[in-house]
């Protein structure tokens, strides 16, 4: 069973990521092997252009179809709790709130950038749901979860995912989460 890719493709060209592992950081490429799900989609983009608002804007893939994952920290007993967030890019993550809660801890925000990449084996810019770590919740909001086809991160910043939201879904220890994104 394929995926409609050309939702949120704009002008990019896209193969099966299963065929373009190339393309993928290397946990990604493990998470996506270990899938096997033909209806995830790899395509190479300007790594300058990685950032939501620009990849967009140059090629025509619609904002609406775009989902950031965030990284998100916080403590409780000097334990650090760390999460995934997957929200479109039309919203943005309720971290002191639904993300609050969900962590269990007192104050939570966005994971400083170099632990994020470390701790995760990407490029910042390029984090993506596929991969994370094994013990961190991947929260997703709703409507990433019911989109035909959304754009997500590869690992790097010279290429991008695009998969049905049900794909994401299907990761280990993924949530979806009503309020999330807001």
């Amino acid at each position: 069973m394929g995926a409609d890719w050309s939702l949120a493709a704009g002008t990019l060209d896209v193969a099966s990521a299963l065929e373009r592992l190339d393309l993928l950081a290397d946990p990604v490429a493990a998470s996506v092997r270990q899938l096997d799900d033909a209806r995830i989609g790899a395509t190479e983009i300007d790594p300058d252009l990685a950032d939501t608002a620009a990849f967009c804007e140059k090629y025509g893939s619609p904002l609406e179809l775009s989902a950031n994952c965030v990284v998100v920290a916080g403590k409780r007993a000097g334990e650090v709790r760390y999460a995934a967030c997957v929200v479109l890019a039309t919203t943005r993550a309720d971290v002191n709130g639904v993300v609050k809660r969900r962590l269990d801890v007192r104050k939570a925000s966005f994971a400083p950038m170099d632990d994020a990449v470390e701790l995760t084996s990407m490029e910042y810019g390029g984090i993506t749901p596929f991969g994370l770590p094994a013990d961190w919740p991947i929260l997703i909001d709703p409507e990433v979860a019911k989109s035909p086809a959304v754009v997500v991160g590869s690992g790097v910043r010279r290429s991008k995912l695009i998969t049905p939201g049900e794909v994401l879904t299907q990761l280990p220890n993924a949530e979806v989460l009503d309020g999330l994104g807001r």
